[in-house]
């Protein structure tokens, strides 16, 4: 399957053999990286929580790290000459960024800090103090330049020589960054190439910390815990990590990855809310396994803890289902574009009405199925083909994509299945240059009659049918909410889009205007998705609106774009694009004695929600665009009340508005807002 970051990062073993980390460890003792060093792979999210790669910035002239922290007074005395370095060669291929390695500034403080004094930089922080390790940093306020041609640090110290100790001149006479810069872009040699830097000190965690980690005592179990499930025979990692020899092979790949942020897979930023199925690694674990790494992955004493068992996926990773549904098999051509399949499968006669309390999607192609999308279907299709006619919008019973293949209902929480009738699939297959034969099944976990669930779960999807990313644009953002008619609770969120997604994010705008993030993905990886299951359920509050954020690059930085040339709008497949927040939630007061139906109303909110980007609560001439643009000349008609804004109650009038004139309603149609559609 084609991927976006791992083009980006080459193997380290091919790079610098197996254990060749040049210069990794330097600095580690306190004593800062010399000129000349290379920088390994990394990635690091800045304050606004968009991830960077720095190996994606290849085509740079160069790329300039500032070394910041809160409160630091020659950071602060300098901001001025950084925004105006940057200025100077923003324009000449050069990317500038703040650098934070102080893990106690929160993201919130940094977001201040730079308000506050005008830093005009994206501010990566390096909580785990990784990189700052691998570069030896010393001191803030130094300028670190590298060469994207070698990867090597050129320069480091002072922007000029303005700023010394606690003494600052009126005006520099020395120009250490504009001369180092000039230099590398002209080819020249930099003939200053390491200067003092003025800032305070940065206190580093020392890798000696780890110095008596032990294999058996430390890193296998961790491993075992957070690797071996997917790393193992018969499960979905490439790779077994079942052994320490498995361990010591992969170690250099191992440290890439954790560096780059790719695994473990689970991309949900730490600082922003806690979830139930946390696969992340804590910062000491990171920091442990890296070091362990770097000092060479010693075996040391003791038995082999992962060497003593053996290990072997489950067929059913939940145990054995009560139904198993095999859904139509499929055969995937070599190349070309496949368009959604629809199959359908009759439920079991005689089972009844049942409530789901979990399923697993098993994968028979995991090549070639992109994702599984599932509804109940009340009639089974009169054509009697089963491989076509599952289409409808009935309620979801599971689904799988790229790293998400079982749905967990909460506890005492379920999905009514009625009767009869059969479940309903839309299958999305991607051919991989051979053809192969899909013959995935669906296995179905029911509560046992008589101990039915209390409460009943619901799904439904915040999405923009109308994206549209132009051609050539490195961050395109975009923003879709719905809103709440009544009181709620907030169990789970699922993002998903396509090659371009770099980052997304969701959050809750209460009635009052207070707004709290929930969830923040600042690296959206389309080859692992999955549910994002909320630690503590969200109350969401009648009248509030659940907002959802994407940002798209468009570009030729972005290694999967099949087109950065191209104007890119909604489409099924993947190298068209989405926009589709999906998250499941239960209504106040509802049980499943107790049925309500506040969904119509909370769907009906998807299609002015698309339009109002600004989250005024009113619909403005200037958010009319795309297909809607065709509403303006009527808008004035259709504000009633002559506020300059459509409100919901007016939004609603629109349909009738654009029957009236002949044309196809603005309003979302039934194909475009239905959840169980096309989820690319």
């Amino acid at each position: 399957m084609k991927t976006r970051r791992i083009l980006a990062t080459t193997a380290v073993a091919a790079l610098v053999g197996v254990w060749g980390f040049a210069g990794t460890l330097t600095g580690q003792s306190g004593q800062a990286a010399a000129a000349g060093q290379k920088v390994d792979n990394f990635e690091l999210t800045d304050q606004n929580l968009h991830a960077q790669n720095l190996y994606l910035l290849a085509d740079a002239k160069a790329v300039v790290f500032i070394t910041q922290a809160n409160g630091d007074a020659a950071v602060r005395a300098n901001a001025g000459a950084y925004n105006a370095l940057k200025a100077a060669y923003k324009d000449k291929g050069v990317e500038f960024f703040m650098l934070n390695a102080n893990p106690a500034d929160t993201r919130e403080a940094v977001l201040k800090e730079a308000a506050d004094y005008h830093y005009d930089f994206q501010i990566l922080q390096d909580t785990y103090q990784l990189v700052g390790e691998q570069m030896g940093l010393d001191r803030t306020a130094e300028v670190i330049v590298i060469d994207p041609k070698s990867w090597n640090i050129v320069f480091r110290g002072p922007v000029d020589d303005r700023v010394s100790g606690e003494r600052t001149k009126a005006t520099a006479t020395k120009t250490y960054a504009n001369d180092a810069l000039d230099s590398l872009l002209a080819g020249r040699p930099i003939t200053t190439a390491r200067v003092a830097a003025p800032g305070a000190r940065i206190a580093l965690t020392a890798a000696t910390q780890h110095d008596k980690v032990t294999y058996s005592k430390d890193i296998a179990p961790l491993i075992q815990a957070k690797c071996t499930g997917c790393h193992q025979p018969g499960s979905i990692g490439p790779m077994n990590l079942v052994n320490y020899d498995d361990i010591r092979g992969h170690a250099p790949m191992i440290r890439e990855v954790i560096r780059t942020k790719r695994m473990p897979p689970f991309h949900a930023d730490p600082r922003i809310g806690t979830f139930h199925n946390d696969k992340s690694l804590s910062a000491d674990q990171i920091r442990m396994l890296v070091h362990w790494i770097e000092a060479g992955a010693p075996r040391g004493d003791g038995a082999d803890p992962l060497g003593a068992q053996t290990f072997q996926a489950p067929e059913w990773p939940l145990g054995k289902p009560d139904v198993v549904l095999n859904i139509p098999a499929f055969t995937i051509p070599a190349t070309g574009v496949v368009d959604y399949k629809a199959p359908w499968v009759a439920m079991p006669a005689g089972l009844g009405d049942r409530w789901l309390r979990a399923s697993t999607v098993k994968v028979g192609q995991r090549q070639g199925l992109h994702h599984v999308l599932t509804h109940y279907l009340a009639n089974v299709p009169t054509n009697g083909d089963p491989t076509k006619g599952g289409g409808g919008q009935g309620v979801s019973v599971g689904g799988y994509a790229v790293g998400s293949e079982s749905s967990l209902m909460p506890a005492d929480s379920g999905t009514l299945v009625p009767a009869g009738g059969a479940i309903g699939f839309q299958m999305h297959y991607t051919p991989f240059g051979r053809e192969a034969v899909d013959d995935t099944k669906l296995g179905l976990y029911f509560y046992d009659k008589g101990k039915e669930p209390t409460y009943v779960m619901h799904n439904s999807v915040i999405m923009d049918t109308a994206l549209r990313i132009p051609a050539n644009d490195g961050a395109w953002q975009d923003t879709s909410y719905m809103t709440f008619p009544n009181d709620a609770t907030l169990f789970s969120a699922f993002p998903h889009a396509h090659y371009r997604a770099v980052s997304t994010s969701l959050e809750i705008m209460y009635p009052d205007g207070k707004r709290q993030m929930l969830l923040a993905l600042p690296h959206y990886d389309f080859n692992w998705q999955g549910a994002y299951v909320f630690e503590h359920p969200i109350d969401i509050p009648a009248g509030s609106k659940l907002v959802a954020h994407y940002t798209y690059d468009n570009s030729k930085r972005n290694p999967a774009n099949p087109d950065p040339n191209r104007t890119v709008t909604w489409g099924e497949q993947s190298f068209e694009e989405m926009f589709f927040m999906s998250y499941a939630y239960q209504w106040k007061g509802e049980t499943a004695a107790h049925r309500v139906n506040y969904d119509t109303a909370l769907n009906a909110s998807r299609g002015f929600g698309m339009i109002d980007k600004n989250l005024s609560g009113k619909i403005e001439v200037a958010e009319l665009n795309g297909s809607q643009a065709a509403l303006r000349p009527m808008f004035g008609m259709l504000d009633r009340n002559g506020d300059g804004g459509l409100d919901a109650a007016e939004f609603a009038g629109i349909a009738a508005a654009r029957a009236g004139a002949g044309r196809a309603s603005a309003a979302p149609q039934p194909e475009a807002s239905n959840p169980a559609r096309p989820q690319g």
